[in-house]
């Protein structure tokens, strides 16, 4: 395992062309996200499908990723597509015009309920900020501003208000249907956009288990209320992805480096993994080679410690899908090579909550000061390799499950690889063997190797991993 941060590819159009998908996952990735703001369901079921058969003939677990459009908060349409607003003109956001009559002096909003979140003196920012509105006035249902930064704007661009407070709910009438949808797929996990407190997270799992779906949820943190909320959001979910976009639109660009990396440590310390993401490598959908601004945006995040690193319109829609997969593969790999292995203290100063939680970090402390080659975790759910990926370690940890929705669930982890390891026997001698072997098989280790083995003493129960064996490869293992 050479790399240790995982990658996250959007699938769309040019990921649809002949040997892209098979060519993804031999660049190494781990996680693919549907975007469900585009494409219909069938699309979805299709490139799910194409997704699992590429996976399973390359020997791969990868995780699949429904991400949920949430509330559409956008303009509606110009007459003739596009028009120039001019600094100091009055324009008009209109909930009562037409869906194709926008002009020079209003355009119509998807968004009805604008006109009663919006007061005088708030500021609209539209096309990801680009275009600048101050309201001015609210009237019946017009919301008149005056133009502060102008420029070009055209159809269906996006709505933020400056520091958030939009009323519009994260789980829409069009999520609830996709969220059946992502169940029928079996999609790994759903991420929830614009969630503003930890109550849109369980509203989603509450749908999500009303449709028979075990996907874990991913927090979507873009609005400025997630910021407020962070740590009851991450409580809620199993993971959260810190969405760039709308969330420098709502609270400034010059905030988002250090909310970053706030939420990526705030993650790690509640034990959640974490994906950065949004134009991460934005110029790779047209270009061949990245800026290195970016290949320094990549670098960073992986140092800061986050899980993953996400890919939208670069693998979606660009003209280079699988090359920029194998360059941000390259960026993470020597970006890695730059952190130092520690131990952190948070782990070892504060109470554990579970036994596997102590087990796995009593895996990483022994392994980080001996020359262990690997850390190989027996598991039924991943619990416990969670556990270990939150603190840092160069040493692969290889989850072995017999179940393939765990195998896919640590897809996500950072520094964790899936092993199918389809176990019968109730000996712990032999499954210790047994193990070993998988992995000799697999080249992954050799004669002398120090390896360590966590696992639970009732086998297939899932959280009951209370074992800890340090083996050498080529001994006789005799008892447990």
């Amino acid at each position: 395992m050479k790399r240790r941060t995982k990658i996250v590819a959007t699938l769309g159009p040019a990921t649809d062309k002949p040997g892209v998908i098979e060519g993804l996952i031999r660049a190494g990735v781990d996680v693919v996200r549907l975007n469900f703001s585009h494409g219909k369901p069938e699309d979805h079921r299709q490139r799910a499908e194409a997704i699992r058969s590429a996976a399973y003939k390359q020997g791969r677990h990868v995780a699949i990723l429904a991400d949920l459009q949430g509330p559409k908060i956008r303009i509606d349409r110009f007459r003739d597509k596009r028009v120039q607003l001019v600094e100091g003109a009055e324009f008009i956001l209109d909930a009562e015009l037409g869906r194709d009559d926008g002009d020079q002096q209003r355009v119509g909003i998807t968004y009805k309920a604008l006109v009663t979140d919006s007061k005088p003196g708030d500021v609209l920012l539209l096309d990801d900020g680009r275009i600048v509105l101050q309201v001015k006035e609210v009237v019946g249902q017009q919301i008149r501003c005056t133009v502060v930064v102008g420029g070009e704007l055209s159809d269906n661009k996006g709505i933020n208000r400056q520091g958030g407070g939009l009323s519009a709910p994260a789980i829409t009438d069009k999520d609830r249907e996709d969220i059946k949808t992502a169940t029928a797929i079996g999609v790994d996990y759903v991420a929830v956009s614009f969630p503003r407190s930890a109550a849109d997270i369980h509203e989603a799992r509450r749908l999500l288990q009303a449709a028979g779906s075990k996907a874990g949820i991913v927090a979507k943190i873009e609005r400025a209320e997630a910021v407020e909320h962070i740590h009851e959001i991450v409580e809620a979910a199993d993971a959260i992805m810190i969405a760039r976009g709308d969330l420098g639109v709502e609270i400034g660009d010059a905030e988002l480096p250090a909310v970053q990396k706030k939420f990526i440590k705030i993650a790690r310390e509640m034990n959640r993994p974490v994906i950065t993401a949004t134009q991460m490598m934005e110029t790779m959908i047209v270009n061949s080679i990245p800026t290195r601004a970016e290949v320094f945006d990549v670098a960073n995040a992986v140092i800061d410690g986050t899980d993953a690193v996400m890919l939208s319109g670069e693998t979606a829609t660009g003209k280079h899908p699988v090359k920029v997969v194998e360059t941000m593969s390259r960026i993470c790999q020597r970006a890695e090579s730059q952190i130092k292995d520690i131990i952190e203290d948070r782990p070892l100063d504060i109470p554990f909550r579970r036994v596997d939680q102590a087990i796995a970090m009593t895996a990483i402390y022994a392994a980080n000061h001996l020359p262990v080659r690997a850390i190989v975790s027996l598991t039924e759910s991943g619990a416990t390799t969670l556990w270990m990926s939150r603190v840092n370690t160069r040493i692969p940890i290889y989850a072995l499950t017999r179940h393939e929705e765990s195998a896919r669930r640590v897809a996500l982890y950072r520094g964790v690889q899936a092993v199918h390891f389809p176990y019968e026997s109730r000996d712990h001698a032999e499954v210790n063997r047994m193990a070993i072997e998988t992995l000799l098989e697999r080249e992954i280790l050799e004669e002398g190797d120090l390896v360590i083995i966590t696992k639970g003493d009732l086998m297939g129960q899932m959280g009951g991993t209370n074992a800890l064996k340090i083996i050498r490869v080529g001994d006789v293992i005799t008892v447990d």
